[in-house]
């Protein structure tokens, strides 16, 4: 048997070396990695950005690993128990020792669970409010991009981050991580008593590690890509129905059924086989562990079967039939800690790649930022000024080119002209949706990249054609989380505004439920919600942007009548291709391809006999024509 010895040391030490190799190969990927030889994040950047939301709950992950590691005392004891048991029953008998025996063993046992569970309990309470402070400031972020990353970034996406993908990094704190450390805990643990029962039959054990190395390693790097992949896909399938269910209306009446469902069919088909792909890496890796705890089974049985049968000793050290047992569930306790690490590692490569792509958005730099020495801006008189503004979405094409004009407190200026002349731009521009490239925008004097941009916004209240209404009741729609005010406050701005006319009409009235983006209200309805929203808000500078399109003519007038009030609130800038609305502007400004053309009052323009003429003039003829087709 002494034969065997020289096999097993050197098993053994190709066993620690084959780690020390595999662990400096994986070392030197990494560092690829960090030199930019990869585009994605490494894992000790992913677990140091993790453990950041862990660090304020140490003093609970320091309690739940006191109470691992007197749980994982079962998993190291009761081996050596069931040997002992073994050899009692084998020689003589004695009541009273098997009684201590088994009352130690119940004991361990009973400890084991009441640690599981209370381990348990912390970790779930622990890892949701991890979780719901990632997801926070999640969304905080997105708040904060700019309108032109928003634009850039499908909604589809951004849900996916801030559900699917958070919910996978839940994982990680809930169970993971400490079932990882107690798995890592649980084989030293195991290694150790292995070599204090028999140090060559550990030796034996220790030959087939680094095939588990080895296979965990190449496991790692396929995991990660398989889940790589399934996320990519999951973002696209969900970007895919959110875009499709929100046109939905649009796909009926062109009758392109069909070809949106082969569209949806390619993306799922292209999800179930990354999801494949994902379950053919796992499903290879297991068995091979599996075959690898068989292998040393079969080996403990020959060699140590073997040495007790020939004379009751193994390469020096006594054999019975106690310590043969123990190995055995030694052996169990070894693997089975490595086939779990399988399925956790398994798990933690989902949370790691929903981790990158949460990280990918989060260090998304938004484009618009206030300057260290930007100040909040507690009163505003209206006083707008553009010094040669050149903007552009994409370089190189100016969409406006050298703007200049002035507007005083509490004017009403509108600007007018062709589709894509700049005039939505220009409102953007005032509020700081977009950064301009060129020139200065002055809000009472002060250059607006002076201000704080929430302090800005605050001062303007914006009446777009789209009207957006979030699911709730009209009441949380006008408020908007506004608080401090009563149902009196909020109908006089319904009344200022005429929406009491069918408000009041309502069988539930402020709190007739709204349905998502407010569809059971008409389009005139929803403009009426807008503007008491915005007198609620009571804003110094108003902007009207085509919020008298689309809108019947009994709804018309209520909103003209509207707009009359509200010029006497503040400034106001009007966007409006229906030049009727805006006769009685101030300042009218007609802009085309980027640039001011010409400006002055209805009356002004109209004796110039320009751009402006051109287009009131074919208005005009246009509603005359309409007029006869409807009086014929």
């Amino acid at each position: 048997m002494h034969a065997y010895y020289p096999l097993l040391l050197t098993g053994g030490i190709i066993g620690f070396v084959s780690v020390v190799l595999i662990v400096a190969y994986a070392s030197i990927k990494d560092k690829k990695q960090s030199m930019g030889f990869d585009r994605y994040m490494k894992d000790g950047e992913i677990v140091r950005r993790l453990l950041r939301y862990a660090k304020p709950y140490r003093i609970q992950f320091i309690f739940v690993g006191f109470i691992m590691l007197i749980g994982i005392a079962y998993d190291i004891l009761s081996p050596t128990i069931i040997g002992k048991v073994t050899d009692l029953i084998k020689d003589d008998f004695e009541l009273k020792e098997l009684y201590r025996l088994v009352a130690a063993y119940a004991g361990i046992l009973i400890v084991s669970m009441v640690c599981v569970y209370v381990q348990a309990i912390v970790l779930q309470k622990v890892g949701q409010k991890i979780i719901s402070g990632m997801r926070e400031d999640l969304f905080t972020h997105i708040e904060s991009l700019s309108h032109e990353q928003m634009n850039a970034t499908p909604v589809g996406k951004l849900v996916t981050r801030v559900t699917n993908d958070t919910n996978a990094i839940s994982l990680m704190f809930t169970s993971l991580l400490v079932n990882l450390i107690k798995n890592l805990f649980v084989i030293i643990g195991v290694l150790a008593a292995m070599i204090a029962l028999n140090y060559e039959l550990t030796l034996m054990v220790l030959c087939f590690v680094p095939f588990i190395v080895l296979f965990t390693m190449i496991f790692r790097k396929f995991a990660r890509r398989a889940y790589r992949r399934v996320k990519d896909r999951t973002t696209d399938i969900n970007t895919y129905l959110s875009e499709n269910l929100s046109g939905i209306k649009i796909t009926q009446i062109f009758n392109r059924e069909d070809e949106k469902l082969r569209d949806f069919t390619e993306k799922s088909l292209g999800l179930g086989k990354a999801k494949r792909d994902q379950i053919l890496v796992f499903g290879i890796f297991r068995p091979l562990v599996y075959v690898l705890y068989i292998s040393s089974i079969l080996c403990l049985f020959y060699l140590g079967g073997k040495g007790y049968l020939d004379g009751a000793s193994f390469l020096g050290q006594t054999l019975n039939a106690g310590i043969i047992v123990s190995f055995y569930m030694y052996i169990n306790k070894f693997f089975t800690p490595i086939q779990n690490l399988a399925e956790q590692f398994n798990w933690l490569q989902s949370a790691f790649a929903s981790a990158e792509k949460v990280f990918t958005i989060m260090d998304i730099e938004p484009k618009l930022r206030d300057a260290p020495d930007a100040v909040e801006l507690d009163r505003v008189r209206g006083e707008i000024e553009f010094r040669d503004v050149w903007f552009s979405y994409i370089p190189g094409e100016w969409v406006l080119k050298g703007v200049s004009f002035h507007v005083n407190p509490k004017d009403t200026v509108a600007f007018v002209g062709a589709t894509g002349s700049g005039k939505t731009t220009i409102l953007s521009l005032i509020c700081r949706n977009y950064e301009f490239q060129k020139g200065e925008i002055l809000i009472d004097g002060m250059d607006i990249r002076k201000i704080k941009t929430a302090s800005l916004r605050k001062h303007f209240g914006q009446m777009l054609q789209d009207v957006f209404l979030f699911s709730g009741t009209i009441r949380s729609n006008i408020l908007l989380g506004l608080e401090g005010v009563d149902d009196e406050e909020i109908m006089a701005a319904c009344r200022y505004v005429n929406a009491d006319h069918f408000i009041d009409r309502l069988e539930k009235g402020l709190d007739e439920p709204v349905r998502e983006r407010g569809n059971n209200f008409s389009a005139g309805q929803r403009q009426l919600l807008s503007f008491a929203r915005t007198i609620l808000h009571k804003p110094e500078v108003m902007i009207l942007d085509e919020a008298t399109a689309n809108i019947d003519t009994e709804t018309e007038v209520l909103i003209q009548d509207s707009l009359e009030k509200m010029m006497n609130i503040g400034t106001m800038l009007i966007v409006a291709h229906r030049l009727s609305t805006i006769q009685h502007a101030d300042n009218i400004l007609v802009l085309s391809k980027g640039e001011i053309v010409e400006q002055g009052t209805h009356r002004q323009l109209l004796e110039q006999r320009g751009k402006y003429y051109q287009l009131y003039t074919l208005q005009f003829e246009k509603e005359k024509l309409k007029q006869k087709a409807g009086g014929s």
